[in-house]
């Protein structure tokens, strides 16, 4: 018989040509999406009108195709560490941006500590200022920007011609009585780039004696400085070294874990994570060191190498906060079977040189801000003389009932604080969708983690669940004694990204009940494969929602 002849494939039977209907059809939604967007900021969200709509509608536009190549860029990286870790940076550069100067809690302090070490000024002298750019920055960007330009009173309602109270709290963009003049974001980036007239105050350096945590903003600082860039290239400058620090940190986690993975994914993506991780605190790498450790306590066995990589995280977060992170010394010691210990040294060992090593590198950097620091007044209270931290520890042992009600009473008003992960500015900026969605996010991500077929074990996963009811603990109890005025019954300064290790170490232990529970049978590399696009999509959605916060609206009409 004599062969049919074939005839050219089907267009949607090639390989070639299917990828390139798909990624076309992609990039078309992803136009249209840009376009609805826009229009959606002009007509609900009253986009200052100063801001012309075709670079609106060009930039959204422009926006939605850049996040369809990088979709593409991350979806041909080989394995689950570097795809986590290429949407952490990609991510965490939106926030860096989204994110208007000195916006993160302490920012400026931490800015300014940061500038002074890429100087080389590795000593600490009040008397030395910084140039003019540097403090007409500060003076244009003011700490918690959304509460210096929040206004509250009593108007007159349109409707009904009777007093009316307003309270503009929260909005980050507003129309300012009857003559339609515009407060914004953009009124500071002016202020800014105009110079003005008059020189700015001068700045002193801050009552802040650390150096090591603030290297990678200043080792980015020092790189834009030596290429003439101003005070504000700086300040980005420093916040992406401190973003590829954190990258850096949390990708080597991501790679070192060998359980549960979608859950450090999903807490190093949450919005917060990521604001604090593209911002000029120390946080940034405080935050990944805690992720790096908990990482490595998902390992079965540990080695000479896990041991060590263990133990100079738990010296770093001492150096950066002392005392309370004595804690995770002492982890090793409690979680770790003795058939699971492979090191060269015995666990008690490894923990008591963690902790000797942590508490010499406390002194050690306490010691060296004592010797190097020049000429600065009396260092006032931290929370204002109504804080006393002796008086505060005996109001506790003299009153025990009555502090645990005011550590439960704050964690009650303030959701747990997982129902604050939401939660911007120097807390002066709520989006409340986000704070909807970060329970949700750790949910699914504990949901995705319960496709893991080995759990932690028994050991492990108490000894994590007492872990962060300790550290909780004390963490509310730092504030509470150092913080807060003596009797007071609420806990002044807990933030929720104080227990962001806490959430993560929780919703570790939740994994293997959840499991147990549902006996899921997705498989595991679906599972992390479904993670990488959830989560990121989550945090695309919270760098967007926080620059339309700050940069877009909401606006608020004072009445006249």
């Amino acid at each position: 018989m004599t062969g049919l002849r074939k005839g050219p494939k089907p267009p949607f039977n090639d390989p070639k040509r299917r990828a390139v209907l798909v990624w076309g059809l992609a990039l078309a939604a992803a136009a249209l999406a840009g376009l609805v967007w826009s229009y959606c900021w002009r007509v609900f969200f009253y986009l200052d009108s100063r801001c012309p709509a075709l670079w609106s509608t060009a930039g959204c536009v422009g926006f939605c195709l850049l996040a369809v190549g990088a979709v593409a860029l991350v979806r041909r990286l080989p394995g689950f560490a570097a795809r986590g870790a290429a949407c952490i940076l990609l991510c965490g550069v939106l926030f860096a941006f989204a994110n208007p100067p000195l916006q993160t809690p302490d920012e400026t302090d931490h800015y300014l500590r940061t500038y002074a070490i890429s100087l080389g000024r590795f000593d600490f002298d009040y008397d030395r200022t910084y140039p003019e750019d540097v403090a007409r920055l500060v003076e244009a960007f003011p700490g918690a920007w959304v509460n210096a330009h929040t206004s509250v009173g009593i108007g007159t309602d349109p409707d009904t011609g009777e007093d009316k109270p307003y309270d503009t709290a929260g909005y980050a963009l507003k129309q300012i009585g009857s003559d339609g003049a515009i407060q914004s974001i953009a009124d500071s980036f002016a202020a800014y780039f105009s110079g003005g007239e008059e020189s700015p105050e001068p700045l002193h350096e801050p009552v802040s004696f650390l150096i090591l945590p603030f290297l990678p903003g200043a080792a980015g600082m020092a790189l834009v400085r030596l290429l003439g860039g101003g005070a504000l290239a700086c300040l980005y400058a420093g916040r992406l070294g401190n973003l590829l620090a954190y990258t850096l940190l949390c990708g080597a986690a991501l790679h070192l874990a060998r359980r549960y993975r979608p859950v450090l994914l999903c807490v190093m993506l949450l919005p917060l994570s990521l604001f604090m991780g593209a911002s000029l605190s120390y946080d940034a790498t405080l935050l990944a060191c805690y992720y790096l450790m908990l990482a490595l306590l998902t390992r079965p066995v540990w080695t000479t190498r896990t041991a060590a990589a263990y133990a100079a995280a738990c010296v770093f977060v001492n150096v950066a906060k002392p005392y309370l992170n004595l804690l995770w010394a002492l982890l090793p010691l409690v979680l770790l079977a003795a058939d699971a210990w492979r090191a060269r040294g015995r666990r008690w060992l490894w923990s008591a040189a963690m902790a000797a090593g942590a508490l010499a590198a406390t002194l050690g950097v306490e010691t060296y801000g004592r010797l190097l620091r020049r000429n600065y007044p009396v260092i006032a209270r931290q929370g204002g003389q109504a804080v006393d931290g002796m008086a505060q520890l005996l109001f506790v042992l003299r009153n025990p009932l009555r502090t645990l009600a005011t550590f439960w009473g704050t964690l009650y008003e303030n959701e747990g604080f997982v129902g604050q992960l939401g939660i911007f500015g120097w807390k002066d900026l709520p989006i409340p969708l986000l704070n909807l969605l970060g329970p949700v996010a750790l949910g699914l991500a504990v949901l995705l983690a319960s496709a893991q077929p080995a759990g932690l074990g028994r050991r492990r996963a108490l000894g994590l669940g007492g872990f962060g009811a300790v550290y909780a603990a004390g963490a509310m109890a730092a504030m509470y004694i150092t913080y807060t005025p003596v009797a007071m019954v609420r806990i002044v300064g807990l933030q929720a990204r104080y227990f962001l290790p806490v959430f993560l170490a929780l919703a570790l232990v939740a994994v293997a009940p959840l499991r147990r529970l549902l006996a899921p049978q997705l498989p595991l590399p679906r599972a992390e494969r479904l993670a990488v696009p959830l989560f990121a999509g989550h945090a695309l959605l919270g760098a967007v929602l926080l620059f339309q916060h700050y940069f877009v609206g909401p606006f608020y009409t004072i009445p006249a």
